[in-house]
């Protein structure tokens, strides 16, 4: 089976669909592996985590934040463990530090946090300065909202600390931690969060840079000069940069996008992306003509 960059341009106008059948035959998607990537925490060391922070908090029967606070310098680990119970991503958690106790804590900072961490979940960390004001305050904050527990909620809204562990404050933490957890409940709340969520997102410009990688590959085999874009780059006659322009950003002769998507939605908003290149190199050429070539490389299902 050819493909359409193996094709005369008169080939592709006659047997259009061939091609596109030919194109989505060789797509799949590799949503069943993912990267671990730097900072990936294996369930020994957050498990090191669990039991510092139960043992610091006797069982879970009183959540002191200084207690806590005192765990989380000594074994950081436990603040993956921290946010974990509460259920919320980083910058959750950074809002309701800074709505609650009036400590600035920016996503920023609360995401550099949450990567150190990774990076090195046993390594202490400081007691002076501005981060371990932000972690005094993350602690504090948690401690809060697992010792109140679920407040009363209307019932056509679900409350994100409506489970399990966190429904009932410090004595529902601590009949989890004794006797185990329902099955049936851990399903549940499994089903809510998406299982491996939170990595996915963490590792979601690594999964994009597997494609990007093997392009780079074939045009360094292939001699070719490029230059590769790093995210978010401006580069001069483009409102937005391609992943790669051919030489150079100073006489483009092909540009190419690199897209993997596994879902329709974001695959109409980069299928938007690689057409709004396309008038981009047409724009005030003469018919049939363009500045460069645009290349769309595309991978996912």
């Amino acid at each position: 089976m050819r493909f359409p960059f193996e094709a005369a341009p008169e080939e592709l106008e006659s047997h259009l669909d061939d091609y596109v059948d030919a194109v989505f035959s060789c797509l799949e998607s590799e949503f069943l592996v993912l990267p671990k990537g730097k900072g990936f925490v294996e369930y020994p060391l957050f498990e090191q985590g669990y039991e510092a922070l139960k043992l610091g908090t006797g069982g879970f029967a009183k959540l002191d934040p200084a207690a806590v606070l005192a765990v989380v310098h000594e074994r950081p680990v436990a603040l993956l463990v921290l946010r974990s119970m509460l259920g919320f991503t980083p910058p959750e958690w950074a809002y309701l530090a800074t709505q609650r106790l009036g400590v600035a804590v920016s996503q920023g900072a609360v995401r550099s946090l949450d990567r150190r961490v990774r990076l090195a979940p046993l390594a202490p960390l400081r007691r002076d300065g501005l981060t371990a004001e932000r972690v005094a305050a993350l602690v504090s904050v948690a401690c809060q909202l697992l010792t109140e527990g679920m407040p009363e909620t209307p019932a056509d809204k679900v409350h994100r600390l409506d489970k399990a562990d966190t429904r009932g404050g410090p004595s529902a933490l601590r009949a989890l931690a004794g006797i185990g957890v329902p099955y049936a409940m851990l399903l549940y709340e499994r089903f809510l969060g998406r299982p491996f969520a939170g990595h996915r997102d963490s590792v979601s410009e690594l999964v994009g840079d597997a494609l990007e990688s093997a392009i780079e590959e074939v045009l360094s085999r292939a001699g070719v000069s490029f230059r590769k874009t790093k995210r978010v780059a401006r580069v001069q006659g483009f409102d937005q940069a391609p992943d790669f322009i051919i030489p150079s950003e100073f006489n483009p002769q092909v540009v190419i996008e690199a897209k993997l998507t596994e879902d329709d939605g974001t695959a109409r908003d980069k299928v938007t992306r690689v057409q709004h290149l396309g008038e981009l190199a047409s724009a005030g050429m003469p018919p049939g003509q363009r500045r460069y070539e645009v290349v769309a490389c595309i991978a996912g299902r």
